[in-house]
């Protein structure tokens, strides 16, 4: 019996084939055993930083596709084979409505990416995070394809939608996805990289307009920029099979010892190591807080929506509440007055078509190496302090624009140019990334899923709010619209000091007992995450703060790995 288990090649035919007590004991000591086994053969080719490269290298060509996508628009849309066969979208003292009809184009595309957020609450879970990152790139393809080949503004309106329906999905799974694959002390700058990626798409994006601006003479001139996102797109659906699903996900999903193995892999270290074993107990902790059955091979129990709106020691209202704000502010900076029309902006200070061309991607370009200061501050500085430093600096940067634009002469129109760059800077640092980051640091692990989509669904609902009024709002109030960013920006500063806990340096377990503690305390959670003595989930002071019996998690599947190599020896 005793070899039979060292080669774990144990069926229910041995077990029957064995003497009583020792069939007794098999059967006893063989669902333990088969824990073990399948997470030790379970070991992935890609382990430990080649795991992680790979993980963050698939997830940034998602944020290059989807800051690509998003900068694409903005150069084309004077673009005169563009106007040629989309003449709705030229804006003239003849037509002033086109305005509204120019905005719609941009901001459509939007309202795609809502939809696939909200398309995530039913699919995400069941689907799990890998699936639901192929299907979007897909659909993106889908989408991309259509739009290269428009011949009308309805077709490319419907061409944009399917786009973001793919785009909805991704924005809404992928920082989950890395978030949850990514050990605490590098959690931050990982997902950082993923915004400064961003950038980097629209840079690309903005050059490659640039470039085609002289194929004056063939539709190519927006054709080839739209179809080109393609080639992001099926980088990550093939690269995706090579990577390991979240463990939290599978942990959720009844799928414990395929959740050790991820986790054995991600740090590189046995599965019977102290340090995977603490992360996996510190998961099911978090599964079995919320009431997840961790015990089956079956899926566990869908979370429901009623769930959002709960309080308790899990405080979900307030943290999906968190992440939805914080979404909702990102937009309401005004980062993509610039983002979608940076072009158009530059032409209005009185700069020619060729010189905008060029000045909106040397913007696109700073934009990106701006981005890459917060890679090196997030985990160092925190969250809250760069998320205020970059409201400060953006409001600061909005009532210059406003006055100089009231001004209207060519120094300041200069000045105004260089604030854009300006601009652009304080927001690469302090937001650019953050609201892709916090959302899923801040959500406890059965709402992650329902929680990003919604999230998400903020940031697109005021991406389009945003983007669809810039048109007519600087068609008619001009150099005032400037102010109204600059009041918003002035709004997020105090909401973020009083009511955004800080994540850095925790797991995302952790804040499952920052916030616990804070409503058994009666006190603001934000005091508890910047307290030194908040106990690490998976300790037993983490479980009486959860309200779990103390031991209850340990001593239960924790055990397995254990009992299993003692059956062994």
């Amino acid at each position: 019996m005793v070899l039979l288990f060292d080669h774990g090649n144990v069926s229910e035919e041995d077990i029957k084939a064995l003497q009583f007590p020792h069939r007794l004991l098999a059967a006893t000591i063989y669902p333990l055993l088969a824990f073990s086994v399948k997470a030790a053969s379970d070991r992935m080719k890609l382990r430990g930083r080649k795991l992680t490269a790979t993980l963050s290298f698939v997830a940034g060509t998602g944020f290059i596709l989807f800051g690509y996508d998003q900068g694409v628009m903005s150069a084309l849309l004077t673009a005169n084979q563009f106007e040629k066969v989309f003449p709705q979208v030229v804006v003239s003292d003849q037509h002033p409505d086109h305005a509204t009809l120019q905005s719609f184009l941009v901001a459509i595309y939007e309202i795609g990416c809502l939809s696939g957020a909200l398309i995530n609450l039913v699919l995400g879970d069941r689907f799990g995070r890998k699936r639901t990152i192929a299907l979007g790139c897909f659909i993106m393809t889908i989408g991309a394809i259509i739009q290269a080949a428009s011949y009308s503004y309805a077709q490319i309106i419907v061409a944009r939608i399917i786009t973001g329906v793919g785009n909805g999905l991704n924005t809404s799974t992928v920082p989950a996805y890395h978030a949850e694959c990514s050990p605490p002390h590098q959690r931050g700058s990982l997902i950082m990289i993923e915004g400064s990626l961003i950038t980097l798409g629209i840079m690309i994006s903005y050059w490659i307009d640039f470039a085609l601006f002289w194929a004056s003479g063939s539709s190519a001139q927006w054709r080839v920029p739209i179809a080109l996102q393609i080639l992001f797109a099926l980088v990550v659906v093939f690269a995706l099979p090579i990577l390991p699903e979240s463990p939290r996900w599978l942990m959720k999903a009844g799928r414990p010892a395929e959740a050790l193995a991820v986790i054995s892999a991600l740090e590189d270290k046995p599965h019977t190591d102290s340090t995977v074993r603490t992360t996996f107990h510190a998961i099911k902790e978090a599964v079995a807080l919320e009431g997840s059955n961790i015990d089956t091979s079956s899926s566990s129990e869908k979370a429901s929506l009623s769930e959002l709106f709960t309080g308790g020691r899990t405080q979900n209202f307030r943290r999906v509440a968190l992440g939805v704000i914080i979404q909702c502010f990102q937009q309401i900076t005004g980062i993509n007055l610039i983002t979608y029309y940076a072009t158009i902006l530059f032409e209005r200070l009185g700069i020619n078509d060729v010189k905008s061309r060029i000045l909106a991607a040397c913007n696109g370009t700073e934009y990106f190496l701006a981005s890459l200061v917060a890679i090196f501050l997030i985990d160092r500085v925190g969250r809250r302090k760069l998320m205020i430093f970059g409201g400060v600096g953006q409001c600061l940067t909005m009532v210059l624009l406003a006055v100089l634009g009231s001004i209207n002469n060519s120094a300041a129109d200069i000045v105004s140019a260089v604030l854009l760059f300006v601009f652009n800077s304080f927001f690469a640092i302090g937001w650019l990334g953050m609201t892709w980051l916090y959302p899923a640091e801040i959500v406890g692990l059965r709402m992650r899923g329902p929680a990003n989509a919604l999230s998400t669904a903020s940031n697109w609902t005021f991406n389009f709010l945003v983007v669809m009024i810039t048109g007519p709002a600087f068609q008619n109030i001009s150099w005032k619209t400037y102010i109204v960013f600059a009041a918003l920006n002035a709004f997020i500063i105090p909401i973020v000091y009083f009511f955004f806990p800080e994540t850095a340096g925790r797991s995302l377990e952790d804040m499952d007992v920052v916030f616990a503690l804070a409503y058994l305390e009666n006190v603001s959670p934000v005091t508890v995450s910047l307290r030194k003595d908040v106990p690490p989930a998976g300790s037993p002071e983490a479980e009486r703060i959860l309200g779990l019996q103390v031991g209850s998690i340990s001593n239960s599947d924790e055990v397995l790995p254990r009992e299993a190599e003692g059956t062994k020896s």
